[in-house]
This record gives C-alpha cells, structure tokens and sequence, in this order.
C-alpha cells in the first residue's frame, strides 16, 4: 500500500532524471565527452594524470549503464501500474453492472411484455414500456426504436419465386384501417407499401381515422402524409371521421374513397412482404368475381418478430370467431404450393375488384364496432355469386395484439353482430349461433339492428341458402338439431353453483360460480347426451360429452366418440326440474359438501336432488 501512494512520486523523479540523461546523451556522447577532456588534459595536466582519464571514461560508460537501467526499472513500473489501474477499472464496471441489475428490478413481472423481451432497461423505461403496452396492445416502446424501413423475411414458397405475371396489372388502391394505432407502426406499414408494391400499378395509399384520440395521429400523421406526398405526389390521402363508426363502416369509407381498378383494405398494423401485390392483381384480373386473401404471417406483440405461417383456409365457428382449418384435400391432390386456396371465409383483411365489391353491397355497415363483418362478407359473396381464395404466393406479415385496447368486452358486439349475420344469412340454421352464444331463441333481449335492407339486397342478388353453402363450401362447419336444453345447469341445494367443464387441459367437471363464458355452456341432447362447455359442432373435432366410468364418484368429460367407444356411459335420463340419472349405471349426478365445505360433483345412489337448465327448445321439459 506504501508503495502504491509513493508510486506517482518516484515515477515523476525517474522521469526527470531520465529526460535529463538523454538530453546529455544526445548533445555530448561518450566520445564528445571523452575528445574534450583528454584535450584538456594533454595541454595542460601532468602524465601521472593520465590515469585519471581512463577512470572518467570507465564511469562516464557505468553512468549511462545505470541510468539505463533506471530507465527500464521505471518502464516496468509503469506498465504495472497500468495493469493495476485496468483490473481496478474492471472490478468498478462489474460493480456498476451489478448495482444495475440489482437496482433496476423487473417492475412487472407477471407483465407479458416483459416475458421474452426488456431485460436491462431502467425502471423509468420499464415503467414507460409498459404503459404503452396497456394503451395499445403490443410494444410500441421497440416499435418506436425500431427502423421504419426494416426488412422482414420472405416467408414464399420457393416455387412462387418462378411465377411469372402479366405485364399489365390493374391499378391498386391500398385501404389502410386505424383507430388509436401507434404512428410508428402506420409508418411502417406505408413504407413497406411503397417499396415492396409496383410504382406502375400502386395509384393510392388510403388512411381511414375511426375517431383516434390519439395526438401524434393528428398534427404528426398529418405532416408525415406531407412529407410522403412530396417524394410520391398525391400518393397518400386521409379520411377522418368524426365519430366512432367501427370497422366495418371504416373500410365501406376507404373504399367509397378509392379509385383504383382493385382495393386491398388492410388492418394498418401490418407490412406488407415482398411480391405481395402482383398474385391478388393477377388472380382479380382473371376473375372479378373473386375476393382474395394473403396468407398471414405473425408479427409477435412483444419481440416484432416474424413468425412464419402455414397455408390454411380461413373458417370460423358458431359464435362467428376466426379460425384456421386444414387444407383440403382437393387442393394437396394439385400438387401445386402456388395455386389458390378456396376458404370458406376471410379473415377481414382482404382484396376485391372494386366495382364488384360495389356490385354485392360492400360491408354491411349495420355491424357495430368489431367482429362478425368478415363472416357476414364471406357468407354473401358465396351465397350471391362470388367466390373466395387464399393466395400461397402473397404474404402480409400481421402485428397481432396481446389485447385489443378500444373495447374492454369484445364479446358484447361480437354476439350482437353475430345474431345480425344469422338472421340475415343462416335461414334454419340460426339457431346455432343462438345456442353457441348462449342466448334464448325468443326474446333474445339484443338489439341486432335494422335488417330489412340487407335482406332486400339478398332478395335482389337472388342470393343461394345457407344450406347450399353448408353443403358445397363449408362441409366441416356441423348443424346440430337434436339439443332440447341448453345454457346454465343448476342444482336445487344451491343455485348460486353452476355445472362447469372446469380446468383445461383436464378432464374433471365441477361446480363452480355461476357466471357467463362458455365453459359453464351446457347442452342436452333429446339422445341423452350432455356436451359441457363451448359448442364446437366440427366434423372433425368432437364436443366433449358428461359420463360415468362405470366405477369411482367422479364423473368425466371426454370426447362423445371415444367416450362411446370406451364404455364410458354418455347417455342421461333429465326432465327439466329432475334428477340427471345415467341409463347405464342408473347412478345419479348429484352434488355434495367436500372436505373443504363447498360443493363438489359426485356420482352416487340417487337421493331426488333437482336439477334445471337454463333454456330448453320447443318447450321441452315443460310438461
């Protein structure tokens, strides 16, 4: 430690004394030194003297030698002080690293955004991150570091890469839809428009406002559009509206606005991939009756990763919410990855000839806010004369949201819009989304809205039955006719406990809290059976049916065939306000107080317990 404090000191007087020598060194060597003193001493010393001079040289030369090494001595002593101050410099950054990580805590850490992403950031950054997670629904904190301008991977078949499109296209109109989007993803998706598009075909980027509150989209989105005109004149146009109208009404206003042979209407969190457009121009030039879709890809919410997708049609279910189905066997047999795809449906994003989509009434501007619109188009453009596609070789990549911020339950208008859709295009089938959603046939209670202009536009177009879509596009979508009972399942002992599919995975019903989500959906069959849970009625995918295994108290839920296979009791003698006794066992459902004084689900020797659901059809049960 002495020698550490002392250390600067000696390095300063060796430096000096060094300095000093070789100045000397330079201006008087050894033999300057040596011609001086032996002149001096011939002209005027005694020869005995002579001596003297061979001593001078001797320690002139030990001199030079010791300073020499003074030198070196002092040359190591630095580069070991420099060694000391780097490994000094090292242990303060790895304490500086470890009070960060120690100081800058994970603020949210049962927050998704912060699951695969936002390690090291500060607790201010983490703090602003996650407020406009919860704005928006995905991360715009990365979205507004990211480049605007970034290259994404061409998630192509590589067989689409020798596709070879006409020479003349028709023009291109690209609708892009938005409500409270952030503007750093808008300009993304402009961007890539602009320089993944055709110039001799892109004739105009349309943006439709639903309302936005948000303030970077009025005066900053306006100078952005000023300053993308001033490169590409005339190029991008806005349209505000002044009130909320929602999503459909949104794209009836883009596409009011356009002027193009074709519109593509968008979702504005979106970015279009590398030869997207010529497939859709290609496939409406030769058809315009078609209305086309690309394949989706995944931006993830968090990372704005890319995750490619796999080709499927687009279907949907009885409550009208999106799906994915299989690719049909007709088309594997092709053996052509770049031929289109017939979907049943569309998933909302699409492209269509602009005066045919005119022709068969655009989107029903009756649906409020969000959901059930695509399928509503769907359905139409099937029934009345068109047809829809999926297009392997056109790619959109598609920011998918943790949470949907402009409506906090989604399910209201979407249950809404769906009773609309049915009463318009279902015929005899409507009820299944009545019972999908839970709501009584009669006196739903749920304002769908005017209808009779649609149904006039159906009578006009001499549109085709629901049937005949059920037959000849949608074959997996199943009907089901022989439920008699449907909603919530009570047990006198205690009505405020409903019948529940309980946890998934799993295969355990239970009794659980009345409330009103699908997975206390209830529906007895006049066959005996009971389905619990959400209505699937897919051809290829089964409703889980109640049973009694035969041995135990506990009753399960399986898949209805694989139940009826394994000799696992499905069928059920009920009358409404009865007891619920399998025909097999004669074993009843029943209810009973567990070990920790609430009610669980058993299977016993019957002891008259009533139970009720919640609707029945055709006044079942009733007498």
């Amino acid at each position: 430690m002495i020698l550490g404090r002392n250390l600067p000191k000696v390095l300063c007087i060796g430096l000096i004394l060094i300095t000093a020598v070789n100045i000397l060194l330079v201006f008087y060597t050894k033999g300057t030194i040596q011609t001086l003193i032996l002149g001096a001493l011939h002209k005027d010393l005694p020869l005995h003297l002579a001596e003297w001079d061979g001593t001078v040289i001797k320690r002139l030369s030990h001199l030079e030698v010791d300073f020499q090494h003074l030198k070196d001595d002092m040359k190591l002593a630095m580069k070991q002080q420099e060694n000391v101050n780097n490994t000094l410099k090292q242990a303060v950054e790895a304490m500086a690293s470890d009070t960060r990580h120690r100081f800058h805590k994970k603020l949210f850490p049962n927050s998704q955004l912060f699951k695969q992403w936002g390690e090291g950031l500060s607790e201010a950054q983490q703090k602003m991150a996650q407020e406009l997670f919860q704005k928006f629904g995905y991360n715009v904190y990365l979205s507004n570091q990211l480049p605007l301008n970034r290259t994404i991977p061409d998630t192509r078949d590589s067989r689409c890469l020798q596709k070879i499109y006409p020479s003349q296209l028709p023009s291109l109109s690209v609708i892009l839809i938005f409500m409270n989007e952030a503007l750093s993803v808008i300009q993304r998706a402009i961007i890539s428009i602009i320089n993944r598009t055709p110039s001799q075909v892109l004739k105009e980027i349309i943006l439709v406002d639903d309302c936005s509150s948000n303030g970077e989209l009025q005066a900053p989105l306006n100078e952005k559009i000023k300053f993308y005109n001033q490169k590409y004149p005339g190029l991008l146009k806005i349209v505000r509206h002044t009130e909320r109208k929602g999503l459909a009404q949104s794209r009836n206003t883009g596409w009011e606005a356009a002027t193009a042979d074709v519109v593509a209407i968008l979702d504005a969190h979106i970015e279009v991939n590398i030869g997207w457009a010529e497939p859709i121009l290609a496939r409406i030039q030769e058809d315009r009756t078609v209305i086309v879709s690309p394949v989706f890809d995944k931006i993830h919410f968090d990372t704005f990763e890319l995750k490619k997708y796999g080709l499927s049609a687009d279907g949907f279910n009885w409550e009208l919410w999106c799906r994915y189905d299989s690719l049909p066997q007709s088309w594997i047999d092709q053996q052509d990855a770049t031929a289109p795809l017939k979907s049943p449906s569309i998933m909302g994003i699409l492209a269509a000839n602009r005066l045919f989509l005119g022709e068969i009434g655009v989107l029903d501007g009756g649906m409020l806010v969000y959901g059930g619109e695509n399928v509503e188009l769907s359905l139409r453009v099937w029934q009345c004369g068109g047809k829809i596609e999926v297009l392997p070789c056109s790619r959109i990549a598609h920011l998918e949201r943790h949470h949907k911020p402009y409506a906090l339950d989604l399910s209201i208008a979407l249950k809404r819009n769906a009773l609309r859709v049915a009463e318009i295009w279902m015929d005899e089938y409507k009820h299944m989304v009545y019972l999908a959603w839970n709501v009584p046939l009669e006196n739903s209670g749920i304002d769908f809205g005017d209808i009779s202009s649609r149904k006039a536009l159906r009578e006009k177009l001499k549109c085709k039955t629901f049937d005949w879509y059920l037959k000849n596009v949608y074959p997996l979508l199943k009907p089901i006719s022989s439920i008699v009972g449907y909603g919530r399942m009570r047990n006198a002992l205690d009505e405020s406990i409903c019948l529940d599919q309980g946890a998934v995975p799993g295969n355990t019903p239970i009794m659980y809290y009345c409330h009103t989500f699908s997975p206390q959906n209830v529906y007895y069959h006049q066959t005996g059976e009971f389905y619990v849970g959400a209505l699937i009625a897919e051809k290829n995918t089964e409703d889980r049916c109640l049973t009694d295994p035969g041995k135990g108290e506990n009753p399960t839920l399986e898949p209805c065939s694989k139940a009826a296979s394994n000799g696992l009791n499905i069928y059920w003698d009920f009358k409404l306000g009865g007891a619920v006794i399998n025909r097999a066992t004669k074993r009843c459902l029943e209810i009973k107080k567990g070990t920790s004084g609430t009610y669980v689900l058993v299977l016993q020797t019957c002891t008259a317990q009533m139970w009720k659901i919640q609707y029945v059809i055709r006044n079942w049960g009733t007498n």
